[in-house]
Parts: structure tokens; sequence; C-alpha cells
């Protein structure tokens, strides 16, 4: 079996977060389970380009990737190159698993893919939700929906990472199948001890990029009705209009005395998350939420709105708490959380364990073979 992965940005481009993080996982995974598996990506970087070998051949940790040089810097991320060697190489692949929509990299390869009748399998990431509809050049989404994509997705087999993100997709399109496994989640290599601390207040993280979708607007405003003694940590990047935005968002010194803005948090994000009480991800619309395992998987409790895709496995496993995408609505949770001592010692002795059966490799590559040999019996039929 022989899969060939598509994605805009690959590791190690990680300013574009989560999925570059969760799919080099995935296809490492997977050739160390012996599926010959290739990866066709570009040279992006946000707005510069990765410092590697253009269009040619290498291995990055045991996957062999292809970089393509692309000729726009923004996030349609066109490359002609990309495109010409599919063509040429497309029938070499048993399926074409295609990661993203919405970019001139995924929307061609799929209609490429399709054209040479190699069966497509198309991960959205979050980009055929109804926020992502809504947002960000929604009169171009709809044009393309209309004329290409409604026709070319309802030719692939979808992939989720959480049922959520099947409603919205049901909206729109009636794909081949749609399947739900989760993410890959780097989880730490060893036990991470919990510092014991004074709980002389309740320490909070935002730990995630810093744009519109993850809510974070909401947090800063419910920090003014929150009565009990806290601090909050924000650990990352973006925009920096935007997060100045924020920043003016606080207007009592007091509350931003309580406010600790970490910028892009390199180190190691299991210290980091483990040094706190509470993970806080307010988000709009998350797919999956990849911080949400991380956390849990050193014991920190999470507080994550109804938009995230782990919201219901949070409640199922009794490891957090959910809440709606308004201040009163986060203040209120975080103030009833405050004095919960004893669920929140449960989930940090609990949470590892769980994390760990759930979300190990050997567990979860083993769901992605029999996914990918699910759609080639499919096929033949």
């Amino acid at each position: 079996m022989k899969i060939l992965h598509i994605i805009a940005a690959y590791k190690p481009a990680y300013v574009y977060g989560g999925p570059t993080m969760s799919v080099s996982a995935l296809c490492e995974a997977l050739s160390k389970a012996n599926i010959d598996t290739e990866v066709f990506t570009t040279t992006a970087n946000g707005t510069t380009e990765l410092p590697v070998t253009a269009n040619q051949s290498t291995m990055v940790n045991g996957v062999t990737v292809i970089y393509f040089k692309r000729i726009t810097k923004d996030h349609t991320h066109f490359s002609p190159a990309l495109l010409k060697t599919l063509w040429k190489r497309a029938k070499e692949f048993d399926a074409i698993h295609i990661h993203a929509w919405w970019n001139l990299v995924s929307v061609s390869s799929c209609a490429i893919a399709l054209a040479k009748g190699v069966p497509v399998i198309l991960s959205p990431r979050g980009t055929l939700s109804d926020y992502s509809f809504v947002t960000n050049n929604t009169n171009k989404k709809q044009l393309i929906h209309r004329f290409i994509g409604k026709k070319l997705l309802a030719k692939c087999h979808i992939h989720i990472t959480a049922v959520r993100e099947s409603i919205s997709i049901q909206k729109i399109v009636k794909p081949l199948s749609i399947t739900t496994i989760p993410n890959f989640v780097k989880l730490p290599s060893h036990p991470i001890e919990r510092l014991v601390t004074a709980n002389d207040s309740l320490k909070l993280l935002f730990f995630s990029r810093i744009e519109e979708k993850k809510g974070l607007d909401i947090l800063l405003q419910a920090l003014n009705t929150i009565t009990i003694p806290f601090h909050l940590t924000i650990a990352g990047g973006g925009d920096i209009s935007y997060i100045n935005k924020l920043k003016a968002l606080v207007l009592n010194p007091a509350v931003v005395a309580k406010i600790t803005w970490a910028g892009v948090y390199n180190d190691n994000k299991f210290d980091m998350l483990s040094r706190h009480d509470l993970l806080v991800l307010p988000s709009h619309d998350e797919n999956f939420g990849n911080v949400v395992i991380e956390s849990l998987s050193v014991g920190t409790p999470v507080l994550v709105s109804h938009n995230v895709g782990l919201a219901d496995y949070v409640k199922e496993h009794h490891l957090g708490w959910v809440c709606d995408t308004d201040a009163t609505s986060i203040s209120d949770a975080i103030n009833s959380i405050s004095v919960l001592t004893t669920e929140r010692k449960e989930i940090q002795n609990i949470a590892p364990g769980v994390i760990k059966k759930d979300f190990s490799v050997s567990h979860l590559v083993q769901q992605y073979i029999s996914f990918y040999k699910d759609i080639l019996a499919h096929e033949r039929l």
C-alpha cells in the first residue's frame, strides 16, 4: 500500500499550528509501520519560505518529502511544480490523502487525482466548518464551492478528527464516506512531575496561536467578572496588530497585572502545561484541539467551548468542563471550577492514563491503516 499525502505546509513550518504537527506525526507513524508514505508540500512558512532544497526528494524523520516552490506568498500556496509532478506521478499511489481545503494546492490536487482515477481522502482540518464558510473571502469560497468544490468533494472519502465536524460537512456535501479518527498528538516522552504550589490563586493558561477564531478576546473580557484570585498566562504568537488590539481590551490595571503574555513558547510545552491549574480554550471553531490532549496528558484539566471538537470527549471522560462562547459563561465556569479542588485533583490523577491509552501511536496508527484498507476495498467494488 502506497499513500501520498498532500498538504500546503509541512514541518518545520510550525507557524501554521496544529495541522502541520498532526500530519507530520501521522506520516512518521505510517512510515514506521512499513506503509509506503510520501509527502508533497510547498516551501510555505508564513510570509517566508522554508530553508529547504525545493523540488527534490528528501528524508524528514523517516518520511520521503518533496518541498515544491510556491509562487504565491499568501494562503493560496500556488505551486505549479507540485501540480505538474502530481499529474505525472498520481497513478503510482494507491490513494492520495489531502489535508485542508480552500487553497490551490488542495483543490487542484484533488481535481488531478480524481482525473487520474486515484481514490482521494480529504481531511478538512476544520476548513469545511460553518465558521470557515462565513469568515475570510466568503464570496470566493461560495463560488469555488458551487462551481468546483462541491463536485470534487462528492467524489472524496472524508476523514474527520471529531464527530462534531461531520455536522457541518453534511450540510454542504454528500461525500462517498465520512470516517472519524482522532489526530496524532505528541505526548510527553516521560511522566511529567507536577510542581506543588501554594493554592493562593487559580493559574489559568491559554496556549494556542493567537487569532480571532480562538476566542481569546472573550476570555479577556471574562477576566473582569472573575471573583476569585487568578493569574492568566497567554502562550502563543500571532499578528502583532491583532495582539495589540486584544491587549487594548483590558483597561483595568488590576486585571492587567494578572496577565502574562508569554509569546511563542518554544521550550518544553509540557512543563508549561503542568505548571497551571486549568487550560482555557474558548474557540469559536476548533475541529479538534491538539492542546487539549497535550494538557490532559500532564494532568491539567481543561475548560473548552462547545465549538471545540474534543468537547464531547472531555465531557464523556470527565476531564474538564464545557462553556459557551461568551464572557459570562466563561467567568461563571472559572469561578465554579476554582472551588472544585477534589474534582481537579481527580483529573490530575486519571487524565494522563486515559490519554496515553486513547492517543498512543500504536493505537491510532492501526486505525488509520484499517481506514486506508477499507477505502481501497470500497474502490475495488
